[in-house]
């Protein structure tokens, strides 16, 4: 049953109405705890629900015996461990046993995204305390194969399996690419959506905190929530995000097992989870009422690379499960067919975006990419695979089309076969996106038990017996749309208004003719690009432009804001209230060391080292502290390296010089003088004549 979908209920009602207790048997203690507080709500009798673990101290496990014995008790929640402590299986079996339920039971299967070997003994562990006592199984995320693995393992050959559908069609589900300026996005996702309850999931503790720092800094009610937080702050965020004290939770997995709030309204992923499990368990927490639900998850294959770094050290069949439920995950990021079908296909369940509900749902149906004939490429790559005897995972029959020699396949001597290379008109990527696109239509199968190799099915290999029309949909390509994202940083993103950059710089110029600067020293053009994309009305928004700061708005802001005020009002302009992104000055701990050390006189190579930067990063860190109106004494550093006469000569080149962009500086000098040597003395430059 889908996550939210009443999976309690189903023992939580025939519990109190079976003669005896039920054992209930659940992986976290919140959770358990979260369930029983509930039951004791909507009973007269605080014993009717217990936990047994190791928690308790000696006195309160004796009220609980005392209760069962009594027969209040109509459920006792208990982790695996708890069962195999010898007293407290000889005290179960002299009790009257209703049934047992395992929560959460794709945590038997090495399958499951959540395996835990502790739950691989529960078969023997209830065969000691009775022989015939009944057993239901519940989980919200079971593939077709952990379905087979739980009743396999819980030898229970006979049993009924009852499925909902893994639809949840009120759920908008959505994949962005994942820029350097994925905070911004992400505050401006949630200030669209203000007022709103919504989950923020991040894979590192350090991540949840400084996330939650900005988003409080952005005026968003956020508190963060991971393990490494003590349980009583824990617990305090938890019960804030469940009374409505806090809008949004940012949070690591430790956060939702049990949660049963049910209006969250968006669930977003700054990192892209490790299975499709996990996402789909993630995004369920969304729309439990049934209302709107929105689901974002932000994606860069840099982080997919990261979690199979993290693997590397674990044993080899580990390893393999965990590569194989992720390259699921990147299918799923870069898939342009719906992605409700490519979720429920990979659960084991067929959809139709025609008929079904909800199949209007996501980013890649409202927005549909070009489609094109693709019959000749599915009879190859269904050839290659039957040719090549189904023995191969899809990255190697991708090398096998595009005709690429790796240790495998020259080790099966696959490079003399006719088929080897026969898609080398194409790239791999498309071979991988077409492959995915044919294993949802059912052509292809993934045989799980040799994690992942490619088998052909029977409607495949009908259709290479009489070929039929495919239409393939073109992937996302997240390289280009990453490497664009960073290109635009870079410039300092598009400029949204030239009427009101022009006005500026024009300004900029009057400013600095009656100040007797050059016009850079007060603002450089990313700043006046900034200004003419967030129109800051006050000094407090202007010095949140790209580099501006606190100083410099305050020495050179007002005749700008005034500009931008006259600006915004003449020509009737809706500020963007979203567009303003404060930082916390997540690197503010590292600008504080280098102006505290660089007030020391310490040598600036020093400096750089002591911190892991190289000098390029080093004179970037500077520059940035200046840019923004803060006074950096390097003349100590300078003396070191350029004679009297030498600084006077830059001094006064900058003096003159319309723009303070180095490859100009270089060219005038001719070589006379390195880039790093400029780049230092424009840092003097700016410090001692703009601050």
């Amino acid at each position: 049953m889908p996550t939210g979908g009443g999976k309690s209920l189903c023992y939580q009602l025939p519990a109190l109405i079976a003669e005896g207790t039920a054992i209930v048997v659940s992986p976290l203690i919140a959770l358990m705890k979260n369930q029983v507080d509930f039951l004791r709500g909507n009973s007269s009798e605080v014993g009717i629900a217990h936990v047994l673990n190791s928690s308790l101290n000696k006195t309160e496990v004796k009220q609980v015996k005392k209760d069962i014995v009594d027969g209040v008790t109509k459920l006792l929640y208990v982790a695996p461990e708890s069962l195999t402590k010898e007293e407290n299986v000889a005290f179960l079996r002299s009790v009257k046993i209703s049934f047992l339920a395992i929560d959460e039971a794709h945590c038997i299967s090495e399958w499951g995204h959540d395996f835990r070997p502790e739950y691989r003994n529960l078969k023997s562990i209830i065969g000691r305390i009775g022989d015939n006592i009944p057993i239901v199984a519940l989980t919200a995320t079971a593939t077709p194969k952990v379905q087979e693995d739980i009743i396999k393992n819980l030898n229970i050959p006979d049993v009924k399996v009852f499925k909902a559908s893994f639809n949840r069609p009120n759920l908008f589900y959505e994949v962005r690419p994942k820029t350097k300026n994925v905070d911004a996005d992400i505050i401006r996702f949630i200030k669209q959506n203000e007022g709103k309850s919504g989950i923020v999931y991040c894979l590192s503790r350090k991540r949840v905190e400084e996330l939650a720092q900005s988003l409080q800094v952005n005026g968003v009610n956020a508190v963060p929530y991971h393990a490494g937080l003590d349980p009583k702050t824990r617990v305090k965020h938890q019960d804030m995000f469940l009374m409505e004290d806090a809008d949004v939770v940012v949070a690591t997995i430790a956060f939702g097992m049990g949660i049963d709030k049910p209006d969250v309204r968006f669930v977003v992923h700054h990192d892209i989870p490790k299975s499709i499990e996990s996402y789909y368990q993630e995004t369920g927490r969304a729309g439990r009422d049934g209302g709107e639900g929105h689901c974002l998850a932000f994606y860069s294959y840099k982080d997919i690379e990261k979690l199979e770094k993290f693997m590397s050290g674990k044993p080899v069949a580990e390893q393999e499960i965990g590569h194989a439920l992720l390259q699921e995950v990147v299918a799923f990021a870069e898939t342009s067919i719906s992605r409700r079908k490519f979720i429920l296909h990979y659960f084991g369940e067929e959809f139709d975006n025609e008929t079904g509900e909800g199949g209007d749902m996501d980013d890649n149906m409202r927005n549909p990419k070009k489609q094109h004939e693709a019959k000749d490429d599915v009879v190859k790559l269904l050839n290659v695979i039957k040719e090549s005897n189904q023995q191969y995972k899809s990255k190697a029959i991708v090398q096998l089309l595009i005709g690429k020699v790796s240790a495998l396949i020259s080790s099966h001597r696959l490079d003399t076969q006719p088929y080897f290379g026969s898609g080398k008109d194409k790239e791999p990527e498309y071979w991988m996106a077409l492959l995915r696109q044919v294993l949802v239509a059912g052509l292809l199968s993934k045989d799980i038990e040799t994690y992942g190799v490619i088998k052909l099915t029977p409607l495949g290999l009908e259709f290479l017996k009489k070929p039929v029309s495919f239409m393939m949909t073109e992937d996302h390509s997240f390289k280009e749309a990453n490497d664009d994202a960073i290109i635009t940083a870079q410039k300092g993103g598009a400029v949204a208004d030239e009427r009101l950059f022009k006005l500026l710089k024009e300004e900029r110029k009057k400013l600095a003719h009656k100040l007797e600067l050059p016009p850079f020293v007060i603002f450089q053009d990313p700043s006046l690009e900034d200004m003419s994309l967030k129109y800051p009305g006050s000094m407090e928004e202007l010095s949140n432009v790209h580099g501006v700061g606190e100083g410099k708005a305050k020495k050179y802001g007002k005749p700008f804001i005034d500009l931008i005020n006259r600006y915004v009002e003449d020509n009737e302009i809706e500020r963007p209230d979203d567009m303003i992104v404060k930082t916390t000055g997540s690197n503010s701990a590292l600008k504080l060391y280098i102006i505290q050390n660089v007030d020391r006189k310490l040598p600036l190579l020093d400096i750089a080292k002591a911190k892991g930067l190289s000098m390029d990063e080093f004179i970037k860190e500077m520059e940035a502290i200046v840019f923004s109106g803060t006074k950096l004494n390097i003349n100590y550093w300078l003396d070191e390296i350029l004679d009297e006469d030498q600084q006077e000569e830059i001094h006064d080149y900058f003096l003159e010089a319309e723009t303070d962009k180095i490859d100009e500086a270089m060219s005038e000098f001719d070589g006379d003088y390195e880039e790093e040597e400029l780049r230092l003395y424009r840092i003097k430059f700016i410090s001692d004549v703009a601050n």
